[in-house]
């Protein structure tokens, strides 16, 4: 069982039991509560008391000290717990603290995140450092500890290393392993892989599998090297597979596949009875589309298709708790927990009208409470991409037999150029442009060309993406440099040139991939970025997709990676990267 980082002192608990037995009073008390009781599977009335950051006391009775309490009648309000985000990507364009204070207006307030960023753009002795301190704020932090980087890139043992992995997997944060997406190299005898996953399931953590479209025998040999779950099902089939051989299986709701719905219907048709081992993710979306929040949306979803109400909730809260054996501490309203809740106006409404999360407002009778909880990325030395080369006209030159056609925003498929690329310039009576992934030292890059991307782009250029190296994409190699240009210049991040003007720029203060912004503000920018892009001929749904998945060899079947063209279902290297 893993290590447990919430703890009273002595002290602590024995104020708390002083409230219980009304020699003090408690914080905040909440009255005449309808609440969701997990256990018993039931919605029953009852008082709750909080000491702090701890609910102490639920039940019939009141407490006799009141007088420095805050008291809330919750007469016709409904209380669940606090919403649980159990496989997130905070990185995508926004960071973890900007989407936490954003989402959790809406009631998620507890996150499972990725730490593929902490891995490839931040400072290892650092890392972890961040991690406790995010721990401090108003919301819950949890983290991954992945075993391989989604991508093909130089030494990657070095990034690896046994100490390194040791230490990841023994923080208190670290709630898991995975998600696990180089599971064909485990199954072609991969024992360093093998390794961490049996001392991940040693130190008690679970370990979640990445298996999009894996048979019964894949699914049933994931099992065996100790693969806990999956939120790869794009059927209801796929989830009923998962549920058969023991996996818990998340139910995917994100921008790329927003597939809920019809899992949930696929599923009710496929005869299941029982909800208890499933969960929602939104599986890393890009900003807008948590306009209206996150896990909320989820639950409104699955209340549309006729989920029982309590399964509904337990999907968002208690399933998840349970699974990482967290229930001693979230998903639950109960005496012990920590006080994270949200209040709902009626079991039908799951956005929330109030939202406590470790015994502070974060949202009161529909108010934003302002917590002052603030995040000094300097302190952990993540600042603006200090971009120290020039791209010349000598870095851009297209020559290559072999180009990527995009299938859709994220599948690419390799495919023969037959224009002359040697040129300056590119028609746009057609949807091939030039694309080139560069070092982001400068070191080395890798040209080719891109169909499907867009028809008149003329420069494009993106510090964004799964590495951090650059991408650069467009129709006119001037503009193509000038883009490259304007994003060195505001410190990294996605820039758009036309006929000598920058259309579009949004700058990514952290490493050049990821803003400092409000979420807000991330929004209306990616909501400009997707109009001019589609203006422009983008034809599918999520640019911002796109580029991060250009270099990820956990999809299908070629990419672009900082060790060369990479063909992923033969695992070799089509065309090396080239030093500059």
């Amino acid at each position: 069982m893993p290590e447990k980082k919430f703890q009273w002192k002595i002290s602590q608990i024995r104020k708390q039991i002083e409230v219980v037995s009304n020699k003090c009073a408690p914080t905040v008390l909440l009255k005449n509560a309808s609440y969701l009781n997990s256990y018993l599977r039931q919605w029953i009335k009852a008082n709750i008391w909080i000491v702090d950051d701890r609910i102490v006391y639920v039940g019939d009775n009141l407490p006799e000290h009141s007088a420095q309490t805050e008291v809330i009648d919750c007469t016709n309000k409904v209380i669940v717990p606090g919403y649980i985000e159990p496989h997130a990507h905070p990185f995508q364009l926004y960071n973890p603290h900007t989407l936490a204070k954003y989402v959790s207006r809406t009631g998620t307030t507890t996150f499972i995140g990725d730490n593929l960023f902490f891995l490839l753009q931040y400072e290892k002795k650092k890392a972890l450092t961040f991690l406790d301190d995010m721990a401090k704020l108003p919301y819950h932090f949890y983290w991954w500890a992945r075993f391989d980087l989604q991508t093909e890139v130089q030494s990657e043992e070095q990034i690896f290393s046994h100490d390194f992995l040791k230490q990841w997997l023994e923080h208190k944060s670290v709630i898991q392993g995975g998600e696990l997406t180089s599971w064909p190299k485990l199954l072609d005898g991969d024992d360093w892989i093998l390794y961490w996953l049996r001392e991940t399931k040693r130190r008690g953590k679970r370990i979640e599998g990445h298996f999009p479209g894996a048979s019964e025998n894949t699914l049933t040999k994931m099992k065996l090297f100790g693969v806990d779950s999956d939120h790869e099902s794009m059927t209801g089939k796929d989830v009923m597979n998962r549920l058969k051989l023991g996996y818990t299986a998340a139910l995917r709701h994100s921008s790329i596949r927003p597939d809920l719905s019809k899992l949930l219907q696929e599923l009710q048709l496929e005869g299941l009875t029982t909800y208890d081992h499933l969960y929602y993710t939104t599986d890393g979306a890009t900003p807008t589309f948590y306009e209206a929040g996150m896990i909320n949306r989820c639950i409104d979803i699955a209340l549309e298709c006729n989920v029982p109400a309590i399964d509904a909730y337990n999907m968002a809260t208690f399933n998840i708790a349970k699974y990482y054996q967290l229930e001693e501490q979230i998903g639950v309203i109960a005496p012990g927990r920590i006080a994270t809740l949200n209040i709902l106006d009626s079991i039908d409404q799951p956005d929330p009208s109030s939202v406590m999360a470790k015994g502070i407002w974060l949202l009161k009778e529909g108010k934003r409470q302002e917590t002052g909880d603030v995040v000094e990325w300097s302190d952990y030395g993540v600042q603006s991409a200090d971009i120290a080369w020039d791209l010349t006209t000598d870095d851009l030159q297209f020559s290559m037999p072999l180009g990527m056609k995009m299938r859709n925003a994220v599948i690419m498929e390799p495919y023969s150029v037959t224009i002359d690329s040697s040129v300056s310039e590119l028609s746009e009576q057609h949807d091939e442009s030039f694309l080139a992934l560069i070092d982001r030292n400068g070191k080395w890059r890798i040209n080719t060309v891109i169909k499907g991307f867009a028809n008149h782009v003329q420069g494009f250029a993106s510090s964004y993406s799964t590495t951090g190296d650059i991408i650069i994409i467009g129709k006119k190699k001037p503009e193509m440099l000038a883009a490259y240009k304007r994003m060195k210049e505001i410190g990294g991040g996605i820039v758009l040139t036309e006929n000598g003007n920058v259309l579009f720029e949004m700058p990514l203060q952290l490493n050049g991939s990821a803003s400092k912004e409000g979420l807000e503000s991330v929004m209306f920018k990616q909501n400009q970025l997707n109009t001019l892009l589609k203006e422009r001929g983008y034809g599918f749904d999520d640019p911002v997709y796109s580029l991060l998945f250009l270099s990820s060899t956990h999809l299908p079947y070629i990419r672009i990676t900082p060790i060369g063209i990479f063909d992923v279902m033969k695992k070799t290297v089509l065309f090396p990267t080239i030093m500059r």
